[in-house]
């Protein structure tokens, strides 16, 4: 039975964790190399076989960290969920200082702007080859993002950190994810009135949460 221990960020496991930078600049190409696999030919084609020969190194090297296919999507998701939550945590850092007009509309736009970069995260997520492991995952993922979402409220000043706010802002990443995916589906770009939508239904749902606070 393979034994899997936690990748670098805590996220996907790994047959073995790298610890130097050798190993670590090893497992970084043959990630990349998946990635551009599962970009061009899809999620069907991400064998062990064919990401080593993209890579260009043996298969046993590969085998070091990555056994399986399922290995390489979870690592491929943890990476994705990771670069979206380092940009929440990036706008968590700047709300109080920069006061948006729209933070609905500053969350929104900055979120679709890594859908649009990040190709692989789209060639993942609208394939049919993730994994239980992924799935659960991306639960824990959404959760993270919900408390970014908090954050950023609580340093608008704009509501007091309760269970009630946790909630809220859990529902509102659940509603804003599901019209994000079908507005990428729609179109590499993602469908601005779709995405305008999203920003219309979000506001509102804030708005209202917002008032809960000032009436008490």
């Amino acid at each position: 039975m393979v034994q899997r221990t936690a990748g670098p960020d805590g996220g996907a496991p790994l047959r073995r964790t790298p610890r130097q930078a050798r190993s670590k600049a090893r497992l970084a190409l043959l990630l990349r190399a998946a990635e551009r696999i599962l970009v061009e030919e899809g999620v069907e084609a991400l064998t062990t076989t064919r990401v080593a020969a993209e890579a260009k190194v043996s298969v046993g090297s590969l085998y070091q960290y990555l056994p399986d296919r399922g290995a390489i999507i979870d690592a491929l998701a943890s990476g994705y969920f990771a670069r979206l939550e380092g940009v929440l945590d990036d706008l968590t850092r700047s709300a109080a200082d920069e006061r948006w007009d729209d933070p609905v509309g500053v969350l929104v736009d900055t979120c679709a702007g890594v859908y649009r970069a990040e190709h692989g995260f789209r060639a993942l997520w609208f394939g049919s080859g993730l994994t239980e492991r992924t799935r659960a995952a991306d639960r824990e993922h959404k959760r993270r993002m919900a408390d970014g979402v908090r954050r950023i409220l609580l340093a608008l000043g704009v509501a007091r950190d309760d269970e009630r706010l946790a909630r809220a802002c859990h529902a509102a990443i659940l509603a804003a994810d599901a019209l994000a995916q079908e507005a990428f589906r729609r179109t590499p770009e993602g469908d601005t009135d779709l995405l305008d939508e999203a920003k219309a239904m979000l506001r509102g749902y804030f708005a209202e949460v917002v008032a809960r606070y000032e009436q008490g």
